[in-house]
């Protein structure tokens, strides 16, 4: 029977998953490259980048996911309220107290980051803040806390580090492809650069899959769940998120390396309402979710 424990450890291989996918993407470009040149310096290489950037997802993803939001600690006297909100949360969820950002958007969006409860951060927008009241900002932040306590955020976290690295890959080398096409005499550069563009188009698409698959749908109802569980206030998740899809503008720094991380889709609700948007969504309608949360029995 699945539990929080079994969640936690699908979580864990699905983390080593992405990350050997990884690991045989990188590598296998690299033996493409090595088998056109007949040098075996693309292969190493192309080891020695596949294994730094996976310590590099792992350690400190979290720091790049903070950075590309453009998130500031939340240090001042004036956040004083919210971190108090947080720790108290913290507390009743047994977790450690993580730390505190807040991003200058209006709009109304957070995220959770890190590779585990001691090393976690939690995000949110000043929209988020100015928009909903106290009970609103309790089962957002115990919805991001879950997140952290369920282990989603060590998958969640990895995937933006992979997953933006071979994207940028792919761009690179088509790119790559077009001035090779135009600039280099040699035909085995030409040729490399073709197979290259044509890799490149195969790769981005099955990169973005993986992500697809190695992050699930079902983990924002089980948040959803968990931090009802927590304020024991269902209504007060429901209403927030109500509030937050109504938001049709998408937030300033919104980028698809980092969309799935946060509590509902960064590019607004007219991208969340297109028909190829929902169907590769990392995340589930917002009215399913608010209809869930209002049909729990918390006594």
């Amino acid at each position: 029977m699945s539990s929080l424990y079994t969640h936690k450890s699908v979580n864990i291989r699905k983390t080593w998953f992405l990350m050997t996918g990884f690991l045989i993407i990188v590598i296998g470009l690299g033996f493409v490259v090595t088998q056109i040149y007949g040098n075996p310096i693309f292969l190493y290489v192309a080891v020695f980048i596949s294994i730094m950037m996976n310590i590099s997802a792992y350690w400190f993803s979290d720091k790049v996911a903070i950075a590309a939001s453009g998130a500031k600690p939340a240090d001042g006297a004036e956040w004083l309220e919210l971190n108090r909100i947080v720790e108290n949360l913290s507390i009743t969820a047994g977790l450690p107290k993580p730390r505190v950002y807040v991003i200058n958007d209006p709009a109304p969006n957070a995220f959770a980051t890190g590779r585990n409860p001691e090393h976690a951060a939690i995000a949110v927008t000043t929209g988020l803040l100015n928009t909903l009241e106290r009970s609103e900002l309790e089962g957002v932040l115990a919805h991001e806390l879950s997140h952290i306590g369920n282990r989603d955020i060590l998958v969640m976290t990895v995937a933006v580090v992979l997953v933006g690295f071979v994207s940028a890959t792919a761009d690179i080398f088509l790119r790559m492809g077009h001035i090779g096409g135009r600039e280099s005499d040699d035909g085995r550069a030409k040729a490399a650069f073709a197979i290259f563009a044509l890799v490149a188009f195969i790769v981005a698409p099955i990169a973005a899959q993986l992500m697809q698959f190695a992050i699930s749908r079902r983990r924002e109802f089980l948040a959803d769940t968990s931090g009802a569980l927590l304020t024991r206030y269902p209504e007060g998740l429901a209403s927030a998120l109500t509030k937050i899809s109504s938001y049709k503008s998408p937030m300033k720094r919104a980028n698809h390396a980092t969309a799935h991380l946060f509590i509902s889709n960064p590019f607004g609700a007219s991208e969340t309402g297109k028909f190829v948007g929902k169907l590769f969504s990392t995340h589930p309608p917002i009215g399913e979710r608010i209809t869930s949360l209002r049909g729990l029995d918390i006594r």
